[in-house]
């Protein structure tokens, strides 16, 4: 409509438009002014009046769009990874969150490659004896995408950082969540279930960060540690799960030891995020 019309006004907004096109909230703002001028043009031809018409019918794309991709660890980490990696590869201005259950919660609690070690779930009878597949480090890897764990639960403010930073990152964004689920057999029961993402994050064994490709443009550290050294008992922690204690009642004699290596595991990766915002 642009090329067709000498309309200033028609112009200016189009062309404020096309510059924040990209932009949240300015295509937003210059999108509602394009839509007012449209519709006070008068076209003088009928190419123009086809044009115009065709601008109408496309006016809820003014605003850029928010995309949103949300799945579980059965499919991020297992059987939908190799679309997940496709996605975040592909450079495409999305983004991710991921509900880690670190099990299959929806079809019957198997072991996915988001369990940890030690914990029992179909198919990990005997307490799964491989460590948890570390989602966010391989996203990482490939320099361009943001990445985050979150746990609503322990850090809401972290959390809802992470959101918007994801939003506002031009390029592909990956959110991995805590989110303990049935098949964990909480002690505290379901209606605590904030409480003990709370408690995961404290204890080290879930831990948060961020890491934004856009500070390293600016001379920064694109890795950001949010959570605090871990504190409290461990063990106590994995207690407090069926998944967990379960198995000192059924292999007893694997317990402890696979009991030692999840907290290991868990205290390594503190150490690795540590480094890393170092």
């Amino acid at each position: 409509l642009m090329e067709l019309s000498k309309d200033a006004k028609l112009c200016e907004a189009g062309s404020e438009w096309l510059a924040q096109y990209n932009d949240k909230d300015g295509s937003r703002v210059s999108g509602e002014k394009l839509k007012a001028v449209v519709d006070a043009y008068v076209p003088v031809s009928e190419e123009e009046k086809n044009a115009a018409a065709l601008v109408k019918e496309n006016y809820d794309h003014l605003a850029k769009k928010s995309i949103w991709f949300f799945g579980g660890d059965g499919w991020a980490y297992d059987i939908g990874y190799g679309g997940l990696d496709h996605v975040l590869a592909s450079g495409a201005n999305v983004n991710v969150l991921v509900f880690d259950t670190e099990v299959y919660s929806n079809t019957g609690g198997q072991a996915s490659k988001s369990t940890p070690t030690g914990a029992v779930a179909q198919f990990a009878a005997a307490g799964k004896r491989r460590k948890k597949k570390d989602l966010g480090m391989m996203a990482m890897s490939y320099g361009d995408v943001y990445v985050a764990q979150v746990a609503l639960g322990a850090n809401p403010n972290q959390f809802l950082k992470a959101v918007l930073e994801a939003e506002a990152y031009d390029g592909p964004s990956l959110l991995i969540a805590y989110a303990p689920c049935i098949n964990h057999g909480l002690r505290c029961g379901m209606a605590d279930v904030q409480g003990e993402i709370k408690r995961a994050v404290e204890v080290g064994y879930w831990q948060l960060y961020r890491n934004n490709p856009k500070l390293a443009e600016e001379g920064k550290n694109p890795f950001q540690l949010d959570s605090k050294k871990p504190e409290g008992n461990f063990r106590d922690y994995l207690m407090g799960e069926t998944r967990y204690a379960s198995l000192t009642r059924t292999f007893p004699e694997v317990a402890e030891e696979l009991f030692a290596r999840t907290e290991a595991e868990a205290m390594a990766r503190y150490a690795k995020y540590e480094a890393l915002a170092k």
